[in-house]
């Protein structure tokens, strides 16, 4: 029988999403450490990690960072896993890995081949946070270690997990104007199970 989906709720950016994911139990969080409207910084990273369910892996998003500062950031306990949203390669992988034994998740557009040596694609509509969903007949057809992002909500969650990813990753399918909404990530995460 088939594992249902793990599931990740990324783009925390209020304190009052720690408390909201605490309470319903994803698998993954993300904080957005690149450009974006849900950026956080570094300190309010460690912040929200020291009060978030130890059972919840937190991964951190870049876009061509420093490899010291995801190094950095996975050494002090403040990231388990580093999602790569830009240009890095094979070689930029390689150095990270060897300045840390971080678990590397690399956004790739679906058809598009992702470096070998992280640990697992991440299938987005352009290749990370653009909110919308993409032609799912473009993934691997026997799934596997791949994150599938990219305009997935309650309405389409089912629909996803079909697709059979590792991982399903919400970011604006959580929110409500704008925010995270307690009532849809509860929703999401029961769905998650429950598949």
């Amino acid at each position: 029988m088939r594992q249902p989906p793990k599931i990740k709720i990324c783009g925390l950016f209020n304190p009052a999403d720690v408390d909201y994911v605490n309470e319903a139990l994803p698998d993954y969080v993300g904080f957005v450490f690149a450009e974006s409207r849900r950026r956080v910084s570094f300190e309010t990273a460690r912040e929200f990690k020291k009060r978030l369910n130890p059972r919840i892996a937190a991964v951190g998003v870049f876009v061509n960072a420093e490899i010291s500062d995801a190094a950095r950031l996975y050494g002090e306990g403040t990231i388990d896993a580093a999602q790569l949203h830009g240009d890095e390669d094979y070689e930029y992988i390689e150095r990270l890995k060897t300045a840390c034994p971080v678990t590397v998740i690399k956004a790739v557009r679906a058809g598009r081949t992702c470096p070998e040596n992280a640990d697992y694609a991440m299938f987005d509509s352009g290749g990370g946070g653009t909110g919308r969903t993409f032609d799912w007949g473009l993934l691997p057809k026997r799934g596997g270690a791949f994150f599938l992002a990219g305009g997935i909500n309650i309405g389409n969650i089912r629909d996803a997990a079909k697709m059979n990813p590792y991982c399903v990753d919400i970011s604006s399918g959580a929110e409500e104007n704008g925010v995270k909404s307690r009532e849809k990530i509860l929703e999401l995460v029961k769905a998650a199970r429950a598949l």
